[in-house]
């Protein structure tokens, strides 16, 4: 019995002794998964931090370059704006010219005809020059007044037959490329 008894304290300190080693090894193992998830959470962080600052980077780079293009887009609107009309300057050149010889001739001659003529064909070109670039000239004769193309500058009070309708034209109107450009004056029948 005593050997029972013996034997029996020796497998209880057998198993203490077993379950302390495997505690302290599992506390060893705490440790080590502590700083390994320290390390981690650190090179987590560190990653992190690397990620923003990458990120914070390109979002300069963008924002620079938006803005740049910003820039660019505002100064080809206003070179558009300053030079747009140069087409039509130029093709207008040649009447200008036309009509500075136009100009001489009336001071040295005193043909009233030759003049007239020649002005008539100077207007002619400018008429054709400004419709090739998309100008054109309301017509307005016996038309229905219409608020979207006309600007009534006085009312005269006319038969039914002529009631709503233009009876003249104070100022012609021109249309852009079928936009209005400059409302008629027109007096309107009542």
């Amino acid at each position: 019995m005593c050997n029972n008894k013996n034997e029996e304290p020796q497998q209880t300190n057998t198993e203490e002794t077993i379950v302390q080693p495997e505690e302290k090894e599992l506390n060893t193992d705490n440790t080590e998964e502590k700083v390994e998830e320290e390390k981690t959470d650190a090179d987590k962080l560190a990653e992190a931090e690397a990620e923003i600052a990458d990120l914070k980077d390109k979002l300069l780079r963008q924002v620079a370059d938006f803005t740049n293009y910003r820039r660019q887009q505002q100064k080809n609107i206003a070179d558009l704006i300053l030079n747009g009309g140069v087409k039509v300057i130029e093709s207008l050149l040649p009447i200008l010219d036309d009509m500075e010889r136009a100009q001489q001739n009336i001071a040295s001659s005193d043909d009233i005809a030759t003049a007239r003529e020649g002005l008539d064909m100077i207007f002619s070109k400018l008429q054709n020059t400004l419709g090739k670039h998309g100008l054109k000239k309301m017509e307005t004769a016996d038309m229905a007044f219409d608020t979207d193309f006309h600007e009534a500058v006085a009312i005269l009070p006319m038969g039914e037959d002529k009631k709503g309708l233009i009876i003249d034209t104070v100022q012609a109107g021109y249309l852009m490329n079928d936009k209005v450009l400059r409302h008629a004056k027109v007096v309107v029948g009542q």
